[in-house]
Order: structure tokens, then C-alpha cells, then sequence
């Protein structure tokens, strides 16, 4: 029997258009537009107040602000895939003569170069680019503020050292190649660095009156690449969608889940937010949440994507501050989840598996522990503690008949199938480790050797 999901229960979907009501009316914004992506397309959209002639919709302009740090990461990653770049290759390698050539790649797109958080001078959001002509204009004459690597400091200036690398490296403007390399082949045809109606205002909304004041929607010039794009609900639910899933034609699923794992130490006070490559990192509820924030004066905007639950959300807001958007994006993505969790996909069994591989799997021991090695559908491993309390890690198969880890502690480390001269299956060996198939097997080379004595019901007395 088959069943087909597609479309949100309608209870579902007043839910998630009561919580955006619930901000625009108390966060008190001219208008609000929030988005539901769920396996892969958009299944909900909704839209409160006036902009645009008209209440908004998913085709509604705003400034997204920060979430335009993404796609500038994705162009960096593009260019690492394509082999012009190692992630730890230091900056001055690729954009000579910046002052700040030490720091790496990877740092910069984690933000833990060390780097300042605002350009200097005036208010760089609320003024035009003009007045920053040239990178030594951004960075200043105290551009690093902490030790490289050392800490999380969100920069704004490294992102624009990241937007005029792919320009020195692609020979092209950055607005030119994100239209090529990204918003073409994804379908973003709303998204750019200007706005085209229709769009939102952006205004700022008096503290302590319901008047509200227009705020200036300026060129950022150098800074583009930090926080420029305008885009549409309708547009970043495909651009969530490719984050999720990946797009061969852009980045493939290996890369956007790179993206999404911990590239820095998490901020103090708890294990609970981090940063990847481009993305936000943060759990609530027990839900591993990524995406990105976005404020511009005028604009809010924010994407959270929970993987597992394959939901994403976003929710975009024409006011300087008021709507707590991050929280609602949060929300709308926790209601479908919870309302109507993910379906699994049904289980098949694996079109082929060899007698060397099926060797493989079964009960191993570390020492005493238990552990079970599985044969996962896609064709992976699985290493799982059966006491509960252990190390899991999944890998994959290399090309040298070894086997990389992709998660966990045994994340980037190397499984060896260890045969003894005859052929017999002897041990594994996972980064020293050595599990074998019965708890200290003696005929193994188990690190320090196995008493001669062997097992025994109770502590012996002094040997003679």
C-alpha cells in the first residue's frame, strides 16, 4: 500500500500561519512572509501586513541581509571542489597583500581568523559603499582582533576578503558568478543585489510609538558579498532545499553536509551553537538546527534547516528590530516536525554485497565492549556500542579496500580490515584500535598482549 503526503495537514497549516501572525502583530513589523520546505519544494507560505501595493507573498522582495554569507561560501567550496583552493591554505596564497594574508580559508568562512567584526567608519549597513573603495578601507589599521583559530568572532570584513577571492580567482565581478554558478542553475530568478518590484520597504518602527521611519537601502559596494542579496520566500526554499540535499549541478550532498558540521569551538557557555562553513549551528530541543540570520537596517530575515526532520523555514520581516524572526523560523520548522514527523523511506535491500564484505559485520569487541559492525543500505558501515555507551561511527568505503569514518569521534579516521596470512578475517583496526571477534581474542595482536592465564573466576593468589 502507498500513501501520498505532498500537501500539510490543514491543522498543520493554521498553526504556521497563526505563529507568523503572532510576529508580525507582536514584533509589530509593516509586513512578514514565512516559507515551509519539506522534501525538497516549498509545502507552505504564508504572508501578514502590507507591502508592495498588497499583503506579501512568496514573490515579495526583501533583503536578507547575512544569509548572503551562505552563498558566498558556496562559491568558496565551489572553487575548493574544483581544485584552485585548499581550505587551509593560507589567504596571502590566493589574495595577495591583503595584511591579513596568515589566516586561512577555513577560518574565514568559520569565522575564527580573528578578524574584526565591523568594517571602520561610519555605519557600514546605513552608508553607502563608496566610502570603502578598496579592501585596506574594510579591514582597517587594526583588522585582527584575537589569535587566528583561537575563537569564534563573527567578521563582516572576512567575508568580503572571501567575495573578492572568488573574484580574483573567477576573473569575474562576485555578483556575476553567483548569478552563473548558483541563482541560474537553482531557479533563484527573484534574487539579486537590487530590488526588483515587487518588494518590501524597509523601515524602523518607533520604540514606544506605532510610527514608523523609512530607512535607507544603500549600495554596499566592496561589502556585497557579507549581506547584499534581496531575495523571496519562494526563492531561498529552493536555495534551503539545495542545503539540505545538495544540487550536482552546484555542490553534491557530501559538500552541503560539510557545510553543516562544526568548523569551530562553540561559543562559550555551552556546546549548544556553533558555526560551520557558512552556516549557523545551534540545537534546541534536542533538534540540531543550522542556517543563517540576517539583518540589514530596514529587513530580518532568517533560514533554519533541521536535516534529520528534511524541514526547513524561513521567515523575512521589513523592519529594523521587533520580530523575533529567528524564533519563528525556529517554530514553524518544530510544528511540522512534530505535527507530521518525517516519514521514513522504506526499507530495500542492498542490490549486491559480497561474502568479504558480510564477513565484515557482526558483534566486535573493544577489550570487553561489545560493539556491532552493520552493513548500512547505501553501502556504508556502522560501528555501534551495544552497552548504550560508546563511540558510532558510520563509514565509507575508499578505493584502497580501507575505510574513512564520516561522523563521530572516528570522523576523517581510517577502518582496516586486518587478514591473517591464510586469508581468515584476524581483527580490525580503527586508529590504533584493535576489535576483535571474541573479548581479548588471544590469537589477535591485542596492544599489550592477553594474560597467558586467561579468564578466570576470581582474583588468584601470588604465582609461584
Amino acid at each position: 500500500m502507498t500513501a501520498s503526503f505532498e500537501d500539510l495537514l490543514p491543522e498543520t497549516a493554521r498553526a504556521l500561519y497563526h505563529r507568523i501572525a503572532v510576529a508580525q502583530s507582536e514584533g509589530r513589523a509593516p509586513s512578514l512572509v514565512g516559507a515551509v520546505v519539506r522534501g525538497g519544494r516549498t509545502v507552505w507560505s504564508g504572508g501578514r501586513g502590507s507591502a508592495a501595493d498588497g499583503t506579501p507573498g512568496d514573490g515579495t522582495q526583501y533583503r536578507v541581509g547575512s544569509i548572503t554569507k551562505v552563498f558566498t561560501a558556496v562559491l568558496v567550496l565551489r572553487l575548493r571542489e574544483e581544485g584552485f583552493i585548499g581550505l587551509d591554505d593560507p589567504l596571502e596564497k590566493h589574495l595577495p597583500g591583503t595584511g591579513v594574508g596568515q589566516v586561512t580559508i577555513a577560518q574565514l568562512l568559520s569565522h575564527s581568523a580573528g578578524l574584526a567584526a565591523e568594517a571602520p567608519g561610519p555605519w557600514w549597513e546605513r552608508t553607502p559603499g563608496e566610502l570603502r573603495p578598496r579592501l585596506p578601507d574594510v579591514l582597517g589599521d587594526r583588522p585582527v582582533v584575537h589569535p587566528p583559530g583561537r575563537v569564534h568572532h563573527y567578521s563582516n570584513p572576512g567575508y568580503t576578503l572571501l567575495g573578492s577571492l572568488v573574484e580574483r580567482l573567477r576573473g569575474e565581478p562576485w555578483e556575476k558568478v553567483l548569478l552563473q554558478e548558483v541563482l541560474e542553475p537553482l531557479g533563484m530568478t527573484r534574487t539579486g543585489v537590487r530590488p526588483r518590484a515587487p518588494h518590501a520597504d524597509g523601515w524602523a518602527v518607533h520604540p514606544w510609538a506605532d510610527v514608523m521611519l523609512p530607512e535607507p537601502a544603500e549600495d554596499l559596494g566592496i561589502m556585497a558579498p557579507a549581506g547584499q542579496l534581496w531575495s523571496t520566500t519562494a526563492d531561498l526554499g529552493r536555495f534551503a532545499a539545495f542545503l539540505m540535499h545538495g544540487d550536482a549541478r552546484v555542490l553534491g550532498p557530501e559538500t552541503v553536509a560539510e557545510m553543516r558540521r562544526p568548523a569551530t569551538v562553540p561559543v562559550p557557555g555551552g556546546w549548544d551553537a556553533g558555526y560551520g562553513l557558512g552556516l549557523q549551528l545551534f540545537r534546541r530541543n534536542g533538534r540540531a538546527f543550522c542556517g543563517h540570520t540576517g539583518s540589514l537596517p530596514g529587513y530580518l530575515a532568517t533560514l533554519w534547516i533541521s536535516a534529520e526532520d528534511d524541514v526547513a523555514a524561513l521567515v523575512l520581516a521589513n523592519v529594523t528590530s521587533g520580530p523575533a524572526v529567528g524564533q519563528a523560523a525556529a517554530d514553524l520548522v518544530e510544528i511540522v516536525a512534530e505535527r507530521e514527523p518525517r516519514i521514513p523511506e522504506p526499507w530495500r535491500p542492498l542490490p549486491e554485497a559480497g561474502p568479504d564484505l558480510l564477513e565484515l559485520t557482526g558483534p566486535w569487541y573493544w577489550g570487553p565492549t561489545p560493539f556491532a559492525l552493520r552493513l548500512l543500505s547505501g553501502g556504508a558501515l556502522e560501528l555501534t556500542a551495544l552497552t548504550g555507551v560508546g563511540r558510532t561511527s558510520r563509514f565509507r568505503a575508499a578505493q584502497d579496500g580501507t575505510w574513512t569514518g564520516l561522523d563521530g569521534y572516528y570522523l576523517g579516521e581510517t577502518l582496516r580490515a586486518v587478514r591473517r596470512p591464510d586469508g581468515s578475517l584476524s581483527h580490525l583496526d580503527l586508529g590504533s584500535f584493535v576489535f576483535t571477534r571474541e573479548p581479548y581474542d588471544p590469537s589477535s595482536p591485542v596492544p599489550g598482549g592477553v594474560d597467558r592465564d586467561g579468564w578466570r573466576p576470581a582474583v588468584p593468589g601470588p604465582r609461584e
